[in-house]
């Protein structure tokens, strides 16, 4: 098992590690977990199959052995989960306690379109699963209950004694664990990051929802999940909530519990988390002593301990201001910025700015509580050594807006990026941001597994405008948007990046007569060479004659604006979406009618480089790759491309690369890769390939493995081909430079 599965195995354990096991008691894991896999100090457990847990005989040798019992969703899958349920409740000696995991059959994220895990349908959950098992012809493959239907399973078990914490995001992935009697003081869009069974069909935002459900009173009863804790005798958990970060590895993994006597405990998960907690108590310390004020803890028996602070956090507190008084918001964000300049010392500012000898990169918003007119700091474990002030201060930007777009309606993120002297170089600031986020999420090692659960906001978007149109209206508009194009008068909408996009992969293909935007500033002005002008030079056209493509982000004003002027051909370009380019014919030459045709194994092969100093190497992959495909496409890096990914100037111009490589009787057709492409996805969308052929050099390369499970995905292959070794580029330029030819 490598590093990132043993990551991925461990996530799920988050649910209950933290539970405050007696020492020396027993514990009996019932369901797919292997035995000796996971390990609690001083608690001897076992593990066991549902199965194996209900045979008689085994019952009547564990009868009352075990403390603790836990099994998570086993009882779904279940026809008769209440007479398995009294059985297990005989397994527990009389001050045994039960720990269930279920699903919510009305989970928020069911709402938002995700899939039921069992008849993997939409919405059959939330409709009590009338339809999925309505005839004695369908097969019982499991299903989920709610709050109140669990608790009838619960008390017909003879479980009279419970306790509901509800879990997010779900059982699998438990981030955040409320006790029924506690609702977060956070906003939690700048914390969670939804799970789900299907990411591609949902469309909603899940976690923009959460406000309302706890201003409504709907938080718990709408949780994706809970955990049940149902003790035979004794007093319930005293915990009221666990944020975990089991998924960052066994260094940084902690447990920050809540507990109701007004108690805050960061714990290690793990022993080799304990210095993370030796780290946070020096750093509370250091800040302390730059005057910056904190939230005061200690380690006491490898916890670390602080009081719970009953206040708003830092981040509620500013977007409230910032909704209410403009002026003070800037007043109190200037403050912010001058606590962590003071947090500590300057070694240097110069062309880079203020730089930190320690830069606390978590003294962000969400990290603090605003109290008497200060920002109290806590959660500080980690440093970074040498460290720009203005990095730190993009990140509280970032933090603020962050799952809370709607803010930019009231105050343009740009602004504050403007005011504090980052916006020229927001990206690189932000960059560094997230570098030091990635390291310590493990956004790299868990990307794959990220992909599978996590949603694709764009995606979200494009299911929610499909459920405002009819399916026809919605393949007009969004799918066929190249429907009569070459025919009719090609006109963009927009004068911006999706424009400036849509030119660089389809005017090969279509002619543009005229780019229009409601920007009196830019008319007049060339894009592309192509001129831009007024919307109202639509009116001197005639239906049937035009084609308009909306190449706007924000494009619904759009849409009523076109509406009005009575315009109904138009479509919207999504520069994320798959719009395959028309595909040439296929010509055979020299080829003899007598002569059975070989089936070859691909029909649209690709390769894609810069093919600088054409040589022998080339030729060859050219050639061989033909051999496997009908119809080859060879995409050529441009200019700008390759001083943008490469750092260097090409020794042969893109004009001459691409004619010479035209030339080469081994290539159906050649197009230039713009260097706003983000590599084999981008070329798979444009040309709907069914292989791309590379270099060997390449094999082992992380983002061409991540290409390859992409093209997979999508019915399509990559193939390396081993170079020729006698000539290469980089030996012709080594040459060159060497200047021995």
């Amino acid at each position: 098992m490598n590093k990132t599965e043993e990551l991925i195995k461990e996530i799920g354990t988050g649910l209950w590690r933290w539970f405050d096991f007696m020492p020396g008691s027993s514990l009996l894991y019932i369901g797919d977990v292997g035995e000796g896999d996971f390990q609690i100090n001083d608690v001897k457990i076992s593990y066991v199959s549902l199965e194996v847990s209900c045979q008689e005989n085994w019952q009547l040798n564990h009868r009352g052995h075990f403390d603790y019992i836990i099994s998570v969703a086993d009882l779904e899958k279940q026809i008769k989960p209440i007479e398995i349920l009294s059985k297990w409740k005989t397994l527990l000696n009389s001050t045994g306690c039960l720990l269930l995991g279920f699903n919510n059959r009305f989970g928020i994220r069911y709402f938002c379109g995700d899939r039921d895990p069992y008849t993997k349908r939409n919405f059959d959950s939330i409709e009590n699963y009338y339809q999925a098992y309505a005839n004695s012809a369908d097969i019982f493959n499991g299903r989920m209950y709610n709050h109140v239907e669990i608790e009838h399973i619960l008390r017909q078990a003879g479980l009279n004694k419970f306790k509901f914490f509800s879990v997010l995001t779900d059982l699998k992935n438990p981030s955040m664990i409320y006790s029924e009697d506690y609702l977060p003081n956070e906003d939690l869009s700048s914390r969670l990051f939804p799970t789900y069974n299907y990411p591609s069909t949902v469309f909603l935002s899940e976690e923009t929802l959460y406000a309302s459900l706890i201003a409504n009173g709907m938080f718990h009863k709408m949780a994706n999940a809970y955990l049940i804790e149902c003790p035979l005798a004794g007093n319930f958990s005293d915990v009221l909530h666990v944020t975990c970060s089991i998924e960052r590895g066994k260094e940084n993994a902690l447990f920050t519990i809540i507990h109701n006597d007004n108690i805050v405990e960061k714990r290690a998960i793990y022993p080799e988390g304990k210095q993370r907690l030796k780290n946070l108590e020096e750093n509370i310390q250091d800040l302390k002593s730059h005057g910056v004020s904190v939230v005061n803890g200690k380690l006491i028996n490898d916890s670390y301990i602080m009081p719970y602070i009953k206040a708003e956090t830092g981040d509620v507190y500013l977007k409230r201001l910032l909704r209410e008084n403009k002026e003070k918001f800037f007043q109190e964000l200037d403050h912010f910025r001058d606590m962590i300049l003071r947090s500590s010392e300057i070694v240097e500012d110069g062309e880079e700015g203020i730089i930190l000898k320690k830069g606390y990169a978590d003294m962000v918003l969400i990290n603090s509580f605003y109290i008497d007119g200060e920002f109290f700091f806590y959660d500080q474990e980690d440093f970074i050594e040498n460290c720009p002030l203005n990095m730190m201060m993009a990140r509280v930007i970032r933090t603020l807006y962050f799952g809370n777009v709607n803010l930019n309606s009231i105050l343009h993120q740009d602004i504050l990026y403007e005011r504090y002297g980052l916006l020229e170089n927001k990206n690189k600031w932000l960059k560094m941001g997230w570098e030091f986020l990635n390291n310590l999420r493990k956004d790299k090692e868990l990307s794959k597994y990220h992909s599978k659960i996590r949603c694709n906001p764009l995606i979200v978007n494009a299911n929610r405008q499909r459920l405002n149109f009819s399916t026809e209206q919605y393949q007009r508009i969004f799918i066929d948007i190249f429907d009569n194009a070459d025919t009719r008068k090609l006109i963009l909408f927009g004068a911006g990046r999706y424009t400036q996009r849509f030119i660089e992969l389809y005017a090969m293909d279509y002619d543009i007569e005229a780019i229009i935007d409601n920007n009196q500033e830019q008319w007049g002005k060339e894009l592309a060479g192509v001129r831009i002008q007024s919307p109202n030079i639509l009116k001197q056209f005639q239906s049937g004659e035009y084609k308009v493509i909306i190449c706007i982000k924000k494009y619904t004003s759009v849409m009523k604006q076109l509406d009005a002027m009575g315009v109904s051909e138009y479509s919207i370009y999504d520069p994320n979406n798959n719009y395959p380019r028309k595909r040439k014919p296929i010509v055979a030459d020299n080829v003899d009618a007598n002569q059975p045709v070989t089936k070859k194994k691909y029909h649209t092969g690709y390769i894609a480089g810069v093919f600088d100093l054409y040589h022998i190497g080339h030729l060859n992959m050219f050639k061989r790759a033909k051999e496997q495909c009908d119809y080859l496409i060879v995409g050529i890096v441009t200019d700008e491309g390759v001083r943008k990914y490469k750092g260097v100037e090409p020794f042969v111009p893109f004009e001459e690369r691409i004619e010479m490589v035209k030339s080469c009787r081994y290539v159906d057709e050649v197009v230039a890769i713009p260097p706003t492409y983000r590599d084999t996805i981008d070329a798979w969308k444009l040309h709907h390939f069914d292989v791309q052929f590379s270099g060997s050099d390449y094999i082992n390369n992380d983002n061409w493995l991540a290409s390859k499970e992409f093209l997979e995905r999508h019915g399509a292959d990559l193939v390396f081909f081993s170079y020729t070794q006698s000539t290469s580029s980089t030996k012709l330029k080594k040459l060159i430079d060497q200047k021995l030819i």
